[in-house]
């Protein structure tokens, strides 16, 4: 068996550590794959549960690890009260929340929004865990700082969700909640001048207005436009149509 990838690297053309080159494969195992080309080479992520293909513990993710000790921990003495996170568990789980961020991002590339979803809601439960139980805060800030950048990827999902199946509204309420609770995020560590320096919330509304522009224009828009280029054009006679049209529409 041949393990060299140069060829692969050769026949992929990789431009600069700027620029973001990932695609869908189907593996030898005939299931679907994620790789993404370095400047040294290439990741290969599973399209799906854990990105490198483990189960820690027997388990698809740390996350569900924990979460089911949690369980258990519950069960045993009535609640969480034991449940402890030392600096080493805070270390790994980071880096199973790296592991979903480098596939969360190729999933935005490859369009594939529902899983980009699904990615970032994995890395804000691993979030809100370690806030809870983390033994060290230096450790709880260490994930809390990334929160709203999370926040973001998981708007930008859900809003792009709801802009593919055309539903404008939707997307938009979804973006609003999203900066919501980024800003929320800010005034719980009292840090409100931030908001309006965030680049997540200043991505979010430029995300906002772009939709926004997508948005049927309602009979009335439509023939208020229609209006403004007849006058401009000193077509008199169809403005003055068009403004019998508009006030049948308001009456």
């Amino acid at each position: 068996m041949n393990i060299d990838i140069s060829a692969l690297l050769e026949d992929w053309h990789y431009n600069s550590p700027g620029e973001l080159v990932v695609r869908k494969i189907i593996g030898n195992d005939g299931l679907p794959k994620i790789q993404m080309r370095v400047d040294l080479g290439l990741l290969q992520m599973a399209w799906t549960a854990r990105p490198d293909g483990k189960t820690p513990h027997g388990k698809p993710s740390l996350l569900d690890y924990y979460l089911d000790s949690i369980d258990e921990q519950t069960v045993e003495h009535g609640s969480d009260a034991h449940v402890r996170f030392s600096h080493d568990e805070c270390e790994i789980l980071q880096m199973e929340s790296l592991q979903y961020y480098y596939r969360r991002i190729s999933f935005f590339q490859l369009e594939a929004y529902d899983e980009a979803l699904g990615d970032a809601e994995h890395n804000l439960q691993i979030m809100d865990l370690v806030r809870k139980y983390a033994e060290d805060e230096n450790d709880r800030m260490a994930f809390e700082q990334y929160r709203p950048f999370v926040l973001m990827h998981r708007t930008r999902a859900q809003g792009l969700i709801r802009a593919q199946c055309q539903d404008i509204p939707g997307a938009l309420r979804k973006i609003e909640e999203g900066i919501e609770d980024i800003e929320a995020f800010f005034q719980r560590y009292d840090q409100t001048d931030l908001i309006e320096k965030s680049q997540e919330l200043k991505v979010l509304r430029d995300m906002a207005e772009q939709i926004k522009e997508k948005q049927p224009k309602s009979p009335e828009e439509s023939l208020q436009e229609e209006l403004q280029e007849a006058i401009e054009t000193e077509d008199f006679e169809r403005a003055a149509e068009i403004r019998d049209e508009l006030k049948s529409l308001l009456h």
